[in-house]
This record gives C-alpha cells, sequence and structure tokens, in this order.
C-alpha cells in the first residue's frame, strides 16, 4: 500500500514546452566566441543580412565566454562594449571565462587554474606576456597587476554589467545551463556558469526550453528540452547563431575553414 499511494502522489512529467517567441520579435543567439574577432564579424554580417527583411524588434543575445583560447579576446571585447547599431537590441550574458578573469582581477590565486584553459590567449591579447611560467604567487600578482594596467575601463565595466540569464517566451538563456532538480528561479550561479553533464545528460522537460553554450558539440544540438550551440568556434572555426522566431527555429554559421 506505501508504495501504491507514493505513486498517487508523484508529480506526473510535464510536458514538452512549445518553441515560442512572441509575434513581431525575432531573436539571434550567439554561442561561445573565445577570442575570434574574425568569426564574431562574419557572423555578425551574415545576422545583418538575415534581418533586414524582418520588420520587428531585433534581439542579439550572447551566451558568454567571449574570451580566452582565441587569440583576439581584446577585439572581441572592444567590439561588444561598442556596439551602438540601432537595429538591434543587445543582452550579454556571462560565461565561467569572464568569471573566471574578473575573479583573478580580485584574487590572484584564481590564475593558475585560468591559465590552464586559456587565460594566456587573454592576458597576451592585452599585451601582458608571460616572460616563463609563474610558479609563485609574486609571478600571478604581477600579471595581475598588469592585466589590472592594460584592461581598459570600458572592458571592465562591460564584463561586470554582463547577466546570468535572460527569459524571452518559453525560452531561458543561460552560459552553461541549469541544474535540473531546481526550478528556475532558484537557480545559482554556479551552476549557470560551470554545469555540464548533469545538465546536458537529462531528458527532464524544464520549465522553459534552455538555450545555453559551455559545452562543445560537433553540430548545435537542438532537443525538445535544450538547445546547445557551443560548436568549438576557437577550434572548429565554426560559430554559431541560433535563430528564433514565433515556433521557428533555424541557425546561422560561419564556414570552417
Amino acid at each position: 500500500m506505501k508504495s501504491v499511494i507514493n505513486s498517487f502522489f508523484r508529480k506526473p512529467p510535464l510536458p514538452a514546452v512549445t518553441p515560442f517567441l512572441p509575434d513581431g520579435l525575432r531573436v539571434y543567439c550567439i554561442g561561445d566566441i573565445h577570442g575570434r574577432y574574425d568569426l564574431l564579424c562574419q557572423l555578425h554580417d551574415k545576422i545583418t543580412h538575415d534581418a533586414e527583411t524582418f520588420s520587428g524588434q531585433k534581439v542579439i543575445i550572447y551566451l558568454g565566454d567571449f574570451i580566452d583560447r582565441g587569440l583576439h579576446s581584446k577585439e572581441v571585447l572592444d567590439c561588444l562594449s561598442k556596439q551602438t547599431n540601432d537595429l538591434f537590441d543587445y543582452i550579454y550574458l556571462r560565461g565561467n571565462h569572464e568569471q573566471t578573469l574578473l575573479d583573478f582581477l580580485q584574487e590572484d590565486s584564481v590564475g593558475r587554474s585560468w591559465l590552464t584553459y586559456g587565460g594566456q590567449a587573454t592576458l597576451a591579447s592585452y599585451g601582458v606576456s608571460l616572460a616563463k611560467i609563474p610558479t609563485k604567487r609574486e609571478d600571478f600578482i604581477a600579471l595581475q597587476t598588469q592585466l589590472r594596467k592594460n584592461l581598459p575601463e570600458a572592458h571592465y565595466k562591460f564584463l561586470v554589467a554582463t547577466r546570468l540569464s535572460h527569459q524571452l517566451g518559453n525560452y531561458f538563456f543561460v552560459h552553461a545551463g541549469i541544474n535540473p532538480q531546481l526550478p528556475l528561479h532558484k537557480q545559482n550561479n554556479e551552476d549557470m556558469l560551470w554545469i555540464r553533464e548533469t545538465f546536458t545528460e537529462t531528458t527532464k522537460t524544464f520549465e522553459k526550453i534552455i538555450v545555453h553554450g559551455h559545452t562543445v558539440t560537433e553540430h548545435a544540438e537542438l532537443l525538445a528540452n535544450r538547445i546547445g550551440i557551443d560548436t568549438g568556434a576557437y577550434a572548429s572555426s565554426v560559430l554559431t547563431c541560433l535563430v528564433l522566431e514565433s515556433t521557428t527555429q533555424a541557425l546561422i554559421q560561419t564556414n570552417a575553414s
């Protein structure tokens, strides 16, 4: 009898969420850029061309990880922080790489881990060179001091102002993903910036369709519960943009070199 009672009170699975945006709105959502300024320029041109035929509100959402790994992080941040195209509204989300840079500016001990996943490329783009492999705390303090000096104030303010998530229609936009065990309004920063397999391997239906980057796949994943668009641009040369309008979903991508 106990098992029957427990089964009776178990919540039924939620039905699949219908893809939906309000009428008169088109969203362009760009995956992880990672210092590939060349690809960002190509994709911006393609988006601008695609948007010419749409007269409604056009929004570009960037899913974070603008920096590291690729060689031109400074140019990427310079471009994003100065955008003034009246054709689009812009939403910038924070990735774990932006968070790590901000953490390093406050705490030198973060530097060791940052360098293991691409921070050296960002330092180099800001003219901070490593004369040797840093091993001591004073080495990281020196790098931290030089980065603080070389990082434009406009870039710092841009990074601080980035959001952790954004919602439109039946879509929830976030860098890494969400904790499947928590409702959207109770998600924590750590998961939204860093979560991976716990999120990507579940087939659970969420309150909204989750659009994310962070986890690299060869091809964009357009699934019923989530859409992943990190196609490893820094290595593959394929930077992906998800185009959403009403109930439709499409992709715009740069061409692999």
